[in-house]
């Protein structure tokens, strides 16, 4: 993957992007439903804008030694279930041009915050703990998946970028984590991982001898791995039982199994 600074670039190039989406809306439509259910335009932004404080909280633990996430993370455990549901209902609740400021801020306080991460330290999540460079991936696969929910809200056709590289590395690299979070066992073997990118240059992971691939354009792998959108609807390939029944329950997220898009949404 790219070094640190080039992931917080792309990061930051992402947000502005979808900063133009949401900043001229007037503060009525920032209540529009998005696809996620019971969730505004006003909650994707302030759940954006809330796990980048968090995810600066845990990077400036890892310089300091403090233990700020790891108490956040005992709260999260008593109620998992809402705790990002309940994160986003409030910072939605927040004045617009307040939440765009703090969405702001918190970008840019992350990118500092993991600049300054120690060069063998590791970030906690709410999943493995992870080096910046992953954790910067991690806010830029969520970032394009919340503004892809905005994006169909809006009715708008974004255009890829290559960007998407970092949102397709972490879909393979949490293959195992999507059968782990199901109580599934693990296929033994990797994957090969072949994609066509918005650039049209070709991307590749795992074995090329491996038996089990998937293959199709990138842009259907990160929606399907964000899962912003049902395998059928996705021109993506399988070959082999095993990469054909992690095409239905990959998850490139934190947190339990998603449900998913219905079939037909976005047609």
């Amino acid at each position: 993957m790219a070094d640190l600074d080039t992931l917080l670039d792309d990061l930051a190039a992402e947000s502005a992007e979808l900063e133009t989406l949401v900043a001229p809306l007037p503060p009525e439509q920032w209540t529009q439903p998005t696809p996620a259910e019971g969730w505004t335009i006003a909650h994707q932004i302030g759940h954006l804008a809330w796990t980048d404080e968090v995810a600066t909280l845990s990077a400036t633990d890892a310089r300091t030694g403090e233990s700020g996430f790891a108490e956040l993370l005992t709260e999260a455990a008593a109620r998992i279930t809402t705790f990002a549901d309940d994160a986003a209902a409030k910072a939605a609740a927040d004045p617009v041009p307040e939440l765009l400021q703090r969405w702001r801020r918190g970008r840019t306080a992350l990118a500092a915050a993991l600049r300054a991460v120690p060069g063998d330290g590791k970030v906690s999540w709410f999943g493995p703990p992870m080096r910046p460079g992953s954790m910067a991936t991690a806010r830029l696969m969520e970032t394009w998946a919340h503004g892809q929910d905005i994006a169909d809200a809006l009715g708008v056709r974004r255009e890829p970028t290559d960007r998407l590289r970092a949102v397709a590395h972490i879909g393979v690299r949490t293959r195992d984590f999507a059968y782990a979070v199901r109580e599934l066992p693990a296929p033994a073997h990797e994957f090969r991982v072949e994609l066509t990118a918005p650039s049209g240059a070709r991307w590749s992971w795992g074995p090329e001898d491996s038996p089990q691939r998937i293959t199709g354009p990138a842009i259907d792998f990160c929606l399907l791995v964000t899962q912003r959108r049902h395998p059928d609807d996705l021109a993506l390939r399988a070959n082999g039982a095993e990469a054909a029944e992690w095409l239905t329950i990959a998850q490139a997220f934190a947190g339990p199994p998603g449900s998913g898009r219905e079939a037909g949404a976005f047609h």
